[in-house]
C-alpha cells in the first residue's frame, strides 16, 4: 500500500527521494508527494496520479533541501485528490503516514472546536495538527512532541516527520506498520520497504513495535516505547538490482511469470538435496505433538492455504483448516496449545495476517511463517520461518510468490507425512522427484504461451468468466478467477465443479466462457459430467487437462490445452501457470495497467 521514503544528508535529496518513490510504485498508489526543509522553511510538492505528474510539477517549480520525506498514497480516508495527498504540512511540521488512525475523529472534533482549520479529509492531518500543537503551544521539542502525540493514537502507523528550522533531522516512529532504517556515509535513510533502500544502502535495521528514532546525517538514535535508548540489529541487504528491472519484458508480471522455472529451482535447492533425495528443513515442532493445523492468509495466500488443506488432510492425516486472516480473530476461534498455526504472506506485512498471528500467540507457541521477506514482521514474530525464496515480486498480482508458497507448503506436507509414517518411502521419493521436475515442466508450458494467448480471444466481448476445479484444483480455480479480476477488471468467479448445478449454471449461455481444470484423476469423470452440462447449454469451454484427459474430452470442446502429466498431488502447482498467463494476456488485450491495477496494493498494510 502506501510507501514512505526519508533522507537526511549532507547533499541534496530531492532527486533521490523521487528515486526512492519509484522503487515503491509497485505497492500501488493514487497520489504522491515530497517535503523538504529549504532555507529553514518547509517546502513541498504533491500531485495525483503517477509519479511522472509529481516529477513534472517539481521540474516546473524546483525545490531543494538536505532533508526530506516522500510518500506514495493509496487512499483510505478521503478521496484520491491533491489536498489529501501526503505530506501533510502545518506551520512547523510535515508528516507522511502509512496506516489508519482509528480515533482520529475525536481529536479532529476537539481541534475544530479550538478553531483549527483542516485542509484535507484524512486522518493523517490530525497527527500533523496534534504535533504542531505540542510544538507551538506546549513548547515541546520535536521528539517529545511526537512521543506525546502517538501515546494518544489508536490504530496502526508508520510516521516520518520533518520540522521547520531543522535542516538535519527526521523523527520516525511505528506501530503496526513497518519501517526500516538505512545507514550511509554522511547520510541516513528511512523507508516503509527495504527494497527502496537498496539503491542507497545495503546496511539496514528494522524498527520494532512502538519504536521512535531520530535521524541526522551523522547518526541514528533509536528509543523503545518507554523512551529508553535501544539497539536494533543491523542486516545486510542482498537484493540484486537486476531483479528490480523489467529487463526484456514489457511488464514485471510477465517477467515474474517467465522466471518461475529458475525461481522454483532456487526454492527446491534451498529445501531439497536432489542428489540424496532428502529434505533439508529448519527445525519444526514435533509432528506427533500436533493435533490440528490451521493455515491463515489473505487473498492469493489464502488460496495457497486452501490447497495445502487438501494436502495435509489427504497425505498427513492431520485435521486441517484454512482461514481468512481478515475474519479469523473476529469470530472467537478456538485455538489450542497443541495446534500448529501456519501464517502465509508474500510481504510478511499483511495487516490482517499480523493481527491474526498476534491473536493466536495468546494461545499457542506453535507459530510458523511462510513468507517471502525473511526480515518482515510476520517472520520476526513467528517461532519458525520457512522462506519462499521467490525474490522480489514487483507486480501487484502475485505469481512466482504464490507458486513458491505452494511448493513450501507441499514440502512441509511431505515432511509431516513422513514423520507420521503416513507415506511410504517410495511415494515420498516420487513426490520429491515430481517437485524436482517442475522447472522443466514450467519451461515446457511457457514455450507454448502463444497457444494460451490465442485461447484468451474467447473472452472478447464477455462480461464474466467462470472457473471450475474439483478436489485439490478447486483452490486453483479460485486463484485463477482472482487473477483475472485483479488485472483485467473482467468479472470472474471460481467454483468447485460439483457446485455448478447448485446455482452458477444459471449463468451459462453461448456468451459465457468457462475455464475448466480437469486432468485425469479420481474425480475426472465427475468433472467431465459437469462440463457436459455446460456444453448442453452452449457454454464456451476452455479446458486444461493432460494427455489422457484430452483423449477422453475430445468431443467436449475444441479449446483444449494439454499440460504435462504429473502427480495428482502436484497438479495445483502445475495448473496455476496457464491461469496466470490467461490473466496476463487478457489484461493486455483490454489495455489495463498490468503491474499496478486500479485500487489494488502489493502489500496490504491496513485492515
Amino acid at each position: 500500500m502506501c510507501g514512505i521514503i526519508g533522507i537526511v544528508s549532507k547533499n541534496q535529496v530531492v532527486d533521490r527521494l523521487i528515486d526512492g518513490l519509484e522503487r515503491l510504485e509497485y505497492r500501488g498508489y493514487d497520489s504522491a508527494g515530497i517535503a523538504t526543509i529549504s532555507s529553514s522553511e518547509i517546502v513541498h510538492s504533491k500531485s495525483t496520479g503517477k509519479l511522472v505528474s509529481l516529477k513534472n510539477k517539481i521540474k516546473q517549480n524546483p525545490i531543494d533541501g538536505h532533508v526530506g520525506i516522500g510518500h506514495t498514497r493509496w487512499a483510505t480516508h478521503g478521496e484520491p485528490i491533491e489536498v489529501n495527498a501526503h505530506p501533510h504540512v502545518t506551520k512547523n511540521v510535515a508528516v507522511v503516514h502509512n496506516g489508519i488512525i482509528e480515533n482520529f475523529a475525536e481529536f479532529k472534533n476537539g481541534l475544530l472546536e479550538k478553531g483549527i482549520i483542516f485542509n484535507s479529509q484524512t486522518d493523517t492531518e490530525v497527527i500533523a495538527r496534534l504535533v504542531e500543537e505540542k510544538i507551538s503551544m506546549e513548547k515541546c521539542g520535536p521528539l517529545e512532541a511526537v512521543r506525546l502525540t502517538i501515546e494518544k493514537l489508536r490504530g496502526s502507523f508508520a510516521l516520518c516527520f520533518i520540522f521547520k528550522g531543522l535542516e538535519n533531522l527526521i523523527v520516525v516512529t511505528r506501530r503496526g506498520s513497518p519501517l526500516a532504517l538505512g545507514f550511509g556515509d554522511g547520510e541516513n535513510f528511512v523507508s516503509s520497504d527495504a527494497l527502496s533502500l537498496s539503491i542507497f544502502s545495503r546496511k539496514v535495521c528494522y524498527l520494532e513495535e512502538g519504536d521512535l528514532a531520530t535521524l541526522t546525517s551523522d547518526e541514528v538514535k533509536i528509543y523503545d516505547s518507554f523512551g529508553n535508548s535501544v539497539f536494533r540489529d543491523t542486516q545486510i541487504l542482498f537484493t540484486d538490482p537486476i531483479n528490480l528491472s523489467k529487463g526484456q519484458y514489457k511488464h514485471f508480471m510477465e517477467k515474474e511469470i517467465f522466471e518461475q522455472p529458475e525461481v522454483i529451482s532456487q526454492v527446491l535447492g534451498y529445501y531439497l538435496n536432489a542428489f540424496e533425495g532428502t529434505l533439508s528443513l529448519p527445525s519444526l515442532p514435533q509432528s506427533t505433538e500436533i493435533q490440528r493445523i490451521i493455515l491463515i492468509g489473505c487473498g492469493t495466500a489464502f488460496y495457497s492455504c486452501l490447497a495445502a488443506k487438501y494436502w495435509f488432510e489427504s497425505l498427513s492425516g492431520i485435521t486441517t483448516h484454512a482461514e481468512l486472516a481478515s475474519e479469523f480473530r473476529y469470530r472467537s476461534p478456538v485455538v489450542r496449545k497443541d495446534d500448529l498455526l501456519i501464517f502465509v504472506s508474500q510481504s510478511g506485512e499483511t495487516a490482517d495476517t499480523i493481527g491474526a498471528l498476534r491473536f493466536a500467540k495468546k494461545y499457542t507457541k506453535n507459530i510458523l511463517a511462510v513468507v517471502n521477506v525473511e526480515q518482515s514482521s510476520i517472520a520476526r514474530e513467528s517461532n519458525w520461518v520457512f522462506p519462499t525464496k521467490a525474490g522480489p515480486e514487483i507486480g501487484v498480482a502475485s505469481t512466482k510468490a504464490f507458486i513458491c508458497q505452494l511448493i513450501v507448503l507441499k514440502i512441509l506436507n511431505i515432511k509431516f507425512a513422513s514423520d507420521l509414517s503416513k507415506i511410504s518411502v517410495k511415494n515420498r521419493s516420487n513426490l520429491l522427484n515430481g517437485l524436482l521436475e517442475l522447472p522443466r515442466l514450467y519451461a515446457e508450458i511457457l514455450s507454448q504461451n502463444e497457444n494460451i494467448k490465442k485461447l484468451c480471444k474467447k473472452f472478447i466481448g464477455s462480461n464474466s468468466v467462470l472457473y471450475l476445479g474439483r478436489d485439490v484444483l478447486y483452490p486453483i480455480a479460485l486463484e485463477g478467477a482472482l487473477k483475472l479480476k485483479e488485472i483485467s477488471y473482467l468479472h470472474a468467479e471460481g467454483y468447485a465443479s460439483g457446485e455448478l448445478k447448485h446455482g452458477p449454471i444459471a449463468l451459462i449461455d453461448e456468451s459465457m466462457p468457462l475455464v475448466a481444470l480437469n486432468p485425469w484423476s479420481k474425480v475426472f469423470e465427475k468433472t467431465l459430467s459437469n462440463l457436459e452440462e455446460v456444453k448442453a447449454r452452449r457454454g464456451k469451454i476452455i479446458l486444461f487437462t493432460d494427455k489422457k484427459g484430452k483423449e477422453l474430452s475430445k468431443d467436449l470442446t475444441k479449446s483444449i490445452f494439454q499440460l504435462p502429466s504429473c502427480s495428482e498431488l502436484l497438479t495445483p502447482i502445475l495448473y496455476s501457470l496457464p491461469l496466470q498467463l490467461i490473466a496476463y494476456y487478457t489484461a493486455l488485450d483490454k489495455g489495463t495497467d498490468v503491474d499496478q491495477p486500479r485500487n489494488l496494493a502489493k502489500s496490504v498494510t491496513v485492515e
